[in-house]
């Protein structure tokens, strides 16, 4: 899938709460790693994971499923494999009515759930990570070697 660098900006600037589905409680998951590094931009990430639920993750309760959230969440970041994208949309939907993005990891798409949320006015990301996006769209990949395309003046 191919995604404009301002759509993915937009996104990336006007999200502030992500809802992380499958987050993993070993530091070196990238699961862990993605949703701290977040959290370290500035997001509020409040860790989704039903073997977990109840414990503390980046200085928030773990919760087992979206349905357990209570606060307004901008995006949903989806840490789990094709095939359980479908409930996870269908109850982010149902329980999340500030809800503007999901996003599924690199590796995981699924037409018809990305379908069912677009036509709900939701943006879908499929089969990318919003920390490489992050560092690439805002340029921090510079020091990794990377060419990000972004001219910033940063050390």
């Amino acid at each position: 899938m191919s995604y404009s660098d301002a759509y993915l900006r937009d996104i990336l600037n006007r999200t502030k709460v992500i809802a992380v589905v499958g987050v993993s409680m070993n530091p070196v998951r990238p699961s862990y790693y993605v949703a701290r590094y977040l959290g370290l931009k500035g997001y509020t990430v409040i860790p989704v994971n039903p073997g977990h639920a109840g414990e503390r993750l980046f200085g928030q309760t773990v919760r087992a499923d979206l349905s357990e959230i209570s606060e307004p969440v901008d995006m949903v970041d989806i840490f789990r494999r094709p095939e359980a994208v479908p409930e996870i949309v269908d109850q982010a939907l149902a329980h999340l009515p500030k809800l503007r993005t999901v996003w599924m990891q690199i590796g995981v798409t699924h037409a018809d759930a990305a379908q069912k949320a677009e036509a709900q006015g939701i943006d879908v990301i499929q089969d990318r990570c919003p920390k490489i996006e992050y560092q690439r769209l805002f340029g921090e990949l510079r020091m990794g070697g990377f060419a990000t395309g972004v001219i910033s003046s940063k050390l």
